[in-house]
């Protein structure tokens, strides 16, 4: 850990900082939460979702005056631009999948502030245990590019048949949570925001416990994503580890900001999947150019395959996302509620829910 820590734009003492910092801003949002729970205003999240994307802008800032360009991160600026936009967009398809979670589970609106933020650290967190991994991969072995790339060619290629298909299927539970519901004592009665309730004096798993379980899995499955996507346009882990926290720490606001715009996104699974069809690519071109694996070209770098600039990479990611929404949203003012539905799942009333 010290040795991944070490090659990067941050001190050990400034990784230290950046840690308890996020630890104490999640820690303390979850704490007023959980004592108050309540839908909030518009006016709320947008003031909270502000000084967020305020805080990321003025960090992406502060790299460009004062980080110093090193091997991993030769522009540590663009670079956390970059990724912090490319981990929002992924955050976003994430956001969709827990509004899915949420109205399978009938989450009462008061309580659905606590489930995201839960959900939140927990993306942090198995974000956080990838990015080490990975980092720890990538000073070891050069071929890992190969993996990564690939990885996310084939992950770009089934989000993009997924999107062609219809998507009018009920969400389906994974294994693990139908296994909880199964073999645990459960009961269909909210006890609040707590995980247990007790009746006849048996301790019983509530909606609550499902909910974060469902969350937690699909997380999971979300960071085998996002971190090899992130590590497509920075190799330094403090600026992907910085990037996936500020992506992270609007994503709750986001929810309850344009939690019905987002089923107007009709496109959003095609822009990802270009955007990690992109990203694939790239790693797999730097993979190539450092590459050491003895049965490609004879253990030579491949001198011809380049290495695509940073400053390429925001701008694809930028148009990619600009494309996307302009396109969607100029579509589904077009297309009936019915229609819509069909592509997406069905609408939420978020008025008067």
């Amino acid at each position: 850990m010290g040795a991944i820590i070490g090659d990067s734009v941050a001190s050990p003492l400034i990784w230290a900082i950046t840690i308890a910092i996020a630890v104490l801003v999640f820690t303390v949002d979850l704490a007023i939460i959980g004592r108050r729970p309540h839908e909030p205003s518009m006016k709320e999240v947008s003031t909270h979702l502000a000084i967020f994307v305020s805080m990321a802008i003025i960090f992406g800032i502060c790299l460009f005056i004062f980080a110093e360009p090193h091997e991993l991160s030769p522009d540590p600026g663009l670079e956390f631009f970059s990724g912090w936009l490319l981990e929002y967009s992924l955050s976003i398809d994430n956001l969709f999948i827990f509004i899915i979670i949420m109205a399978n589970f009938n989450v009462p609106r008061e309580y659905q502030q606590k489930v995201l933020m839960i959900g939140i650290v927990l993306a942090l967190i198995m974000r956080a245990i990838f990015i080490v991994l990975g980092a720890a991969a990538i000073n070891q072995y050069s071929w890992v590019f190969y993996v990564f790339g690939l990885f996310l060619v084939w992950t770009a290629y089934k989000l993009a048949k997924e999107g062609a298909e219809d998507e009018d299927d009920e969400y389906e539970e994974n294994r693990l949570v139908k296994f909880a519901e199964s073999h645990l004592p459960a009961t269909s009665e909210w006890n609040g925001t707590k995980f247990f309730s007790i009746e006849n004096g048996k301790r019983l798993i509530t909606p609550m416990f499902l909910v974060v379980l469902t969350l937690g899995t699909t997380d999971l499955l979300f960071a085998l994503d996002s971190i090899p996507a992130i590590y497509g346009v920075t190799k330094d882990p403090y600026l992907v580890f910085t990037a996936n926290v500020f992506a992270l720490m609007g994503l709750r606001q986001l929810y309850f900001l344009i939690g019905g715009l987002l089923q107007r996104l009709i496109y959003l699974s095609y822009g990802l999947a270009f955007l990690l069809l992109f990203i694939g690519v790239k790693l797999v071109l730097h993979a190539m150019h450092e590459n050491e694996l003895p049965f490609i070209n004879g253990g030579e770098h491949i001198t011809w395959a380049p290495d695509v600039p940073i400053w390429l990479s925001l701008v694809v990611i930028i148009g990619t996302l600009a494309i996307t929404a302009i396109a969607s949203l100029a579509v589904s003012r077009t297309m009936s509620d019915e229609e819509t539905d069909a592509r997406t799942g069905p609408r939420r009333d978020w008025e008067n829910d």
